[in-house]
C-alpha cells in the first residue's frame, strides 16, 4: 500500500464458542475504521482453526483464499495469490484460542504487531482460577471461590460445596467467555447438571458464590497510565436468572444498557481504582473491559477481566468510551496507536544473548 495508510488484518472467528460473536465484532472494526489511515485485511479462521483471506463476511470463511505462515518472516502472512504484507494485526478471536494466549504467541513467534494484550496476560485473563488466585494476592475484591479438576469430580461433594460456599451457587468452566458452560446452582439436582455442563467445555472448573447485585462493566485502555470509563450497567430482564449465552447475544430484549451507571461518586471512583488495579496486575496491554457486581450494600467484586471485549453494536466497551466522546473510529485508531507505541518500546529490548558457549 503506497504512502502513510497501513495494512491492518483483521482477524476473526476462530475454534470458539464465540465464533459468530467475534464476526459481529470484526464486521464493525471493518465497518468504521479510519479508510484514510488504514487498509483492512480480513482474515477468517472457520472452526476447525484454518486460515483464510477473506472479501466479506457474507459467506463461508472457508471460501476464501487459503493462508500459510512462516516462523521468522516478520509482517508477512503468505496466501495462494500473495502474500500479504501486514503492519499490524487486530486480533478479534473471542474466546478459546483468541483470549487465552494462543493467537498471542502465534503472532510474537511470527513478529507480527498486534493489538490488545500479549500472550501471557491474556492466559492469566482468560483462565478464570489463576485471575482469581493474582486478584486475591494484590487485595482486589473478588467473589469466594473453590476450584477442581475433571479427576477430582467424583470427589466434589454438594453439601460441602453449600456449606463453603452458601446457596445458589455458580459452576463454571475455568477457560470459556459469553457465559458458556456456566450453570447457577440452587439444588443437588442442578448440581449434578451444572458439573456435567461445565466439565464438557474444560478439565477445570471453579464454583463461586453467588452475588445478588447489579452488572456493572468498566472499560479500560492504556498501558503506561491506563484509562478507565465511567462504569456502565447491564440491566438484565428479570426472566433471567442470570447474565447469560442467550441473554448476550440472542434475545433483544433481555437487558437494558445505561451508559453512565447511575452510581454514587464515591462507589464510582472505587469502582474504577479497583479495576484499573485489576488491569495492571493481571499484565493487560492496550485495552479491556472489566466485569464487577454490586451490591446493595456498596460492595463490589471483580468478575472478570476480557483482553478481547465485544466491538458489536450492543457492545459495552465501544458506548462507554462513547459517552467520553470517543468516537468508534476514533477509538479502534487510538487502540491500534497504543500498539504500535508499545512494539516501539518492545523493539529495545535485547532478546540474544552472546557468551562463551557462542565460540
Amino acid at each position: 500500500m503506497a504512502g502513510s495508510v497501513k495494512n491492518v488484518a483483521i482477524i476473526f472467528g476462530g475454534k470458539s464458542v464465540e465464533h459468530s460473536v467475534s464476526i459481529n465484532s470484526a464486521k464493525n472494526v471493518f465497518q468504521y475504521i479510519d479508510r484514510d489511515v488504514y487498509n483492512p485485511i480480513l482474515i477468517g479462521v472457520d472452526r476447525q482453526g484454518r486460515w483464510f483471506q477473506c472479501d466479506n463476511f457474507d459467506s463461508d470463511i472457508e471460501i476464501g483464499s487459503p493462508l500459510n505462515m512462516k516462523l521468522g518472516d516478520p509482517g508477512v502472512i503468505y496466501s495462494e495469490e500473495a502474500p500479504l504484507f501486514i503492519d499490524i494485526v487486530f486480533p478479534l478471536i473471542h474466546g478459546t484460542t483468541g483470549e487465552d494466549g494462543s493467537i498471542q504467541g502465534l503472532l510474537q513467534m511470527m513478529g507480527l504487531p498486534f493489538v490488545g494484550t500479549g500472550s501471557t496476560g491474556s492466559a492469566l485473563c482468560m483462565n478464570k482460577l489463576l485471575s482469581k488466585v493474582i486478584l486475591t494476592e494484590n487485595g482486589i475484591p473478588n467473589t469466594p471461590f473453590l476450584s477442581f479438576t475433571k479427576e477430582q469430580k467424583g470427589d466434589i461433594e454438594f453439601n460441602e460445596v453449600k456449606k463453603e460456599l452458601g446457596l445458589p451457587f455458580m459452576v463454571k468452566a475455568v477457560n470459556l467467555g459469553s457465559s458458556v458452560g456456566i450453570n447457577k446452582v440452587t439444588d443437588k439436582k442442578s448440581f449434578d447438571k451444572a458439573l456435567k455442563d461445565s466439565f464438557k467445555y474444560d478439565r477445570e472448573i471453579i464454583i463461586e458464590k453467588f452475588i445478588q447485585g447489579r452488572e456493572i462493566e468498566c472499560a479500560i485502555k492504556g498501558n503506561v497510565d491506563p484509562e478507565t470509563s465511567f462504569p456502565g450497567e447491564i440491566i438484565i430482564s428479570d426472566k433471567y436468572e442470570f447474565y447469560s449465552f442467550d441473554a448476550k447475544y440472542v434475545d433483544e430484549e433481555a437487558v437494558t444498557i445505561e451508559v453512565p451507571a447511575r452510581l454514587d461518586d464515591k462507589i464510582r471512583e472505587d469502582i474504577r481504582k479497583a479495576c484499573r488495579e485489576a488491569f495492571i496486575a493481571l499484565k493487560c496491554e492496550d485495552y479491556a473491559r472489566v466485569d464487577i457486581f454490586l451490591t446493595k450494600k456498596g460492595s463490589f467484586y471483580i468478575n472478570e477481566i476480557n483482553t478481547i471485549p465485544g466491538f458489536t453494536n450492543a457492545s459495552m466497551f465501544p458506548m462507554m468510551w462513547k459517552h467520553h466522546g470517543v468516537s468508534f473510529t476514533e477509538l479502534i485508531s487510538q487502540l491500534i496507536g497504543l500498539a504500535e507505541k508499545r512494539y516501539e518500546i518492545l523493539r529495545d529490548i535485547e532478546t540474544s544473548y552472546i557468551s562463551k558457549l557462542d565460540n
